[in-house]
């Protein structure tokens, strides 16, 4: 008898020591669990702290860039109009030119035209 109540003995102690056991594990599952959901949380914070910064950067070069298009093509149409002001002006010289080239072709003209006649006549009276 003696030895089944020792045996008796020796398995509550082993089934105290399972279940002290198995309450230091679930513990420890449970201190696990939280670590990792607090670490869940930082990761996430952290990335929605990157993805937030990306955004704000991402915003501020399409405003760079909007901004230096903007100066592009006002750049662009400066330079255009004043190309067009100086052409403007090259061609307004030029029909002045024309304009004063055919009043000369017409004084001319009239010119030979009277010394023609007078030709004639001179020629004419012989």
């Amino acid at each position: 008898m003696e030895q089944e109540t020792m045996l008796k003995e020796i398995l509550k102690a082993l089934e105290l020591h399972s279940n002290h056991m198995h309450t230091k594990m679930q513990e420890m599952e449970n201190r696990l669990e939280t670590k990792m959901e607090e670490l869940e949380n930082r990761l996430e914070t952290k990335m929605q702290k990157m993805e937030n910064r990306l955004e704000a950067k991402m915003q501020k070069m399409g405003n760079q860039l909007r901004t230096e298009m903007r100066q592009m093509v006002e750049n662009l149409e400066e330079k255009m109009n004043e190309r067009f002001n100086r052409l403007e002006t090259k061609v307004d010289s030029l029909r002045i030119e024309l304009s004063e080239t055919q009043e000369t072709v017409d004084f001319l003209s009239s010119k030979t035209l009277q010394h023609e006649r007078k030709i004639r006549e001179l020629y004419r009276q012989q």
